[in-house]
């Protein structure tokens, strides 16, 4: 091992002592706390019945809803695997739990943490017949510790937005990457095919986006009709997935709005809207709500309840239930994007059927909005008080609402076919065919022409 690899290794176990104080804080009052804890350090039991696995590593709840569509399809053709899927986060598990807990076919860990011993513990307990990383979840030990037991990995729906292309091309030299491990990359854009092989990847295509290929679970419209039922015909605007500094520039904005329509005899509804904020972390579910009351405004909480006619807003302190809230709502405004924190998905809005409305920061997403924006099925506006005032247009209009949703059906429809297509690129590792042990990493890869 490298003298690089040994202080990083040295790092990890110099952090040992703070990470299991932040699992035990994370994980407090779950019973499976001491099982989750021997995860981290590779330590993970699968069921014992004979079958080839398929580890699938999605890190957070993004990149788990991603893999959702792909989850599905390899059950569907493979019905014989395993599929192990590990996340990093307790809320990617979670989100993962709720799509797959009825399956005994797919089972779910945490993935282990960066440390070589760790690394390769978790390798050789599971033997994975292939790894699917997904996105950019790329750490050091997980290639170098593949590539020597001969466990392939390909990197799916992979994206590299061009600020994080720069920090990874600074600090290559510190810790140089062993790209050779990964046999195949699907990437979402021919820009992050380029970025890609720019780092060193090799055997990159372009697959598309696999959120295209989404389609809310039965579960959540069911959810969301329940909701409206609760709610009445009043319109609702759901600000999604926000981040800090986000929710006090939108409750300035609304509160003024909120005024206006309530003064308005022409106004088409006898209430005005109802402001629904769902935070992207949980941790801040509670920092949003004192918020909240110091704005003045009525609200209540999801977990404690529905809304009533008379609350302003209503707040999302739930997991797992976003695209319940998109299916609920007339207007989605996308949250990440009004701070400089890269912005959110809007292809899960446009999922539901719901009209998306960004802010100017959506580097993390920048090819899907841009895409998006030039086929008018997303709109990009620079403050929240004129995605306030965009929401206003539309609850008024409903006309050119219903445009915008046509837009994005159109959208949509236009950009399917990442699932099979990433399919297509696994098959060579999945198929049962003679000297399949043979193939390793270093099995053949078939060129296929870039999509766009």
């Amino acid at each position: 091992m490298s003298l690089r690899y040994h202080i990083y290794d040295a790092l990890w176990r110099l952090a040992w002592p703070w990470l299991r104080l932040r699992h035990r804080l994370r994980h407090r009052g779950d019973p499976h706390e001491a099982q989750r804890w021997r995860e981290r350090l590779g330590r993970i039991a699968l069921p014992e019945e004979a079958r080839d696995t398929v580890w699938i590593h999605a890190v957070s709840v993004g990149e788990t809803r991603a893999a959702h569509p792909l989850v599905r399809a390899l059950r569907r053709r493979y019905p014989r695997l395993r599929l192990l899927v590990t996340h990093m986060t307790p809320t990617g598990l979670e989100t993962g739990q709720r799509l797959w807990a009825h399956d005994p076919a797919i089972v779910q860990a945490y993935a282990p943490y960066d440390h070589s011993r760790w690394v390769r513990r978790f390798l050789e307990r599971t033997r994975p017949r292939l790894g699917i990383v997904m996105e950019t979840e790329i750490w050091p030990n997980w290639l170098r510790q593949a590539k020597r037991q001969g466990v392939p990995l390909v990197l799916a729906n992979a994206r590299l937005s061009e600020r994080s292309f720069r920090r990874y091309r600074r600090f290559r030299w510190l810790l140089p990457l062993e790209w050779k491990a990964f046999v195949q990359v699907g990437a979402q854009s021919a820009a992050d095919a380029q970025r890609l092989r720019a780092l060193g990847a090799r055997q990159v295509v372009v697959t598309g986006n696999l959120k295209f290929d989404w389609s809310p679970e039965p579960a959540a419209i069911a959810l969301a009709h329940t909701w409206r039922e609760a709610i009445g015909p009043r319109p609702v605007v759901v600000l999604a997935s926000s981040r800090e500094g986000e929710e006090a520039r939108f409750l300035r904005a609304w509160e003024g709005l909120r005024q206006e329509w309530a003064e308005r005899e022409d106004f088409l509804f006898r209430e005005p809207p109802l402001l629904v904020i769902v935070p992207r972390h949980p941790e801040r579910f509670d920092e949003v709500a004192r918020l909240v009351e110091r704005h003045g405004l009525r609200y209540r909480r999801r977990s404690a309840s529905l809304p009533h006619p008379e609350d302003d807003v209503w707040l999302g302190d739930s997991m797992g239930e976003l695209y319940a809230y998109y299916a609920l709502a007339d207007v989605a405004i996308i949250g990440g994007s009004w701070e400089r924190h890269g912005g959110q998905n809007p292809l899960e809005a446009l999922a539901a059927g719901t009209p998306p409305i960004v802010g100017p920061h959506t580097e993390n997403f920048a090819e899907v909005v841009s895409q998006g924006v030039a086929a008018r099925a997303i709109v990009q506006v620079r403050t929240p008080q004129e995605a306030i005032e965009l929401a206003q247009r539309w609850i008024e209009q409903p006309d050119e609402r219903a445009a915008a949703i046509a837009h994005g059906a159109i959208f949509l429809a236009a950009h399917r076919g990442a699932t099979e297509r990433t399919l297509a690129l696994l098959a060579p590792w999945l198929e049962h065919e003679p000297g399949f042990e043979q193939r390793g990493i270093d099995g053949p890869v078939t060129p296929r022409p870039e999509a766009h």
